[in-house]
C-alpha cells in the first residue's frame, strides 16, 4: 500500500505532534485545500520552537491547532530517527513557500503577502514578481501593526478573496495570528514562513546546501547575526539535545519495562 493510500501519518516528537510526509505530498494537500475549498493551516517546527514551545502554552496551543505540522529544522529529523520515529525528510519552510508560488503562478492562484517591514515587503514583492511573472498577488501588508489591528487586517485579507496567505513574521506572533485569524482571513492554506520574506528581498542569506544537509543552517545564520542570534542558539540547541536525550532514556526504559530491550 503506497503512502498515500495508507493516509497520513504523525509522529509524536518531544510533545510535538509532526506529520510524516515528503514535499510532494505536502504541496498536494495543499493545492488539495484550494481545489475542493477546505481551510488548512501549515504550523513549522525546529528545534527552537520545540524548545520554545515547551515554556509557551499559548504557542504549543497555535501549533498544535495546526491542520499540517512539519519538521522545518534537520535536528527535528535527526531527533525522530534517534528515538525511533522517523521522517521522511526535512520540509524547510522557504522551500515551501518557493514551491507554492510555483504552483499558485501555473494554477492562476490569488496570493496575500503579510509581514516584514515595508521596504522589504515592497523588495520582496519585486523579487517575486521576476520570479513569478504570472502570479496573481492579490495584496499585501507590511507586519509592523499593533495586535489591535489584527481584526482589521484579517477583514481586509477576506476582502481580497486569497487562495494562499503567507506570513512573514517571527515567532510566535504568526503562529498566534493563524490561530486566531487565520480561518478568519478567507483564504485556503496559510503558511508561516518566518523570515523567507527577507530571503527573496537580498537582506539575509540562506545557507549553502551543504551546511543545510549537516544540520548547520543555524551556525550559518548565527554568523551572519552573532550579537542576537549567537547565544541564543546556543541556548534553545542545548536544551533541544536535552530534551531529546531524556525521551530517548524514557523510551529506553519503557522498553526494557517491556522486555522489547536486554
Amino acid at each position: 500500500m503506497g503512502r498515500e493510500a495508507a493516509g497520513p501519518v504523525r509522529r509524536e516528537l518531544l510533545g510535538v505532534s509532526v506529520d510524516a510526509l515528503i514535499m510532494t505530498e505536502v504541496i498536494s494537500r495543499c493545492t488539495d485545500a484550494v481545489e475542493h475549498g477546505r481551510y488548512l493551516s501549515v504550523g513549522m517546527v525546529n528545534a527552537a520552537k520545540v524548545v520554545a514551545m515547551r515554556k509557551d502554552a499559548l504557542l504549543r496551543g497555535a501549533v498544535a491547532g495546526c491542520g499540517m505540522v512539519l519538521a522545518d529544522g534537520q535536528s527535528v529529523i535527526w531527533a525522530g530517527r534517534l528515538l525511533g520515529l522517523p521522517l521522511p525528510e526535512r520540509i524547510a519552510g522557504v522551500d515551501l513557500f518557493l514551491a507554492l508560488l510555483g504552483e499558485a503562478s501555473r494554477r492562476g492562484y490569488r496570493v496575500y503577502f503579510l509581514g516584514a517591514r515595508p521596504d522589504i515587503l515592497r523588495r520582496m514583492l519585486a523579487e517575486v514578481g521576476r520570479r513569478y511573472p504570472d502570479l496573481i498577488v492579490a495584496g499585501a501588508h507590511d507586519g509592523y501593526f499593533p495586535v489591535d489591528d489584527e481584526p482589521g487586517i484579517a477583514g481586509q485579507i477576506r476582502q481580497t478573496a486569497s487562495d494562499l496567505l503567507f506570513i512573514g513574521m517571527s515567532s510566535p506572533r504568526k503562529e498566534l495570528f493563524t490561530a486566531q485569524w487565520g480561518e478568519r482571513t478567507g483564504a485556503r492554506v496559510v503558511h508561516g514562513v518566518g523570515g523567507s520574506f527577507d530571503i527573496l528581498a537580498g537582506l539575509t542569506r540562506r545557507a549553502p546546501l551543504w551546511w543545510q544537509r549537516h544540520g548547520l543552517e543555524w551556525l550559518y545564520r548565527a554568523s551572519q547575526e552573532p550579537v542576537r542570534l549567537g547565544s541564543r542558539y546556543l541556548t534553545t540547541n542545548t536544551s533541544f539535545m536535552t530534551m531529546v536525550a531524556r525521551q530517548a532514556i524514557a523510551r529506553r526504559r519503557h522498553s526494557q519495562v517491556r522486555g522489547d530491550l536486554p
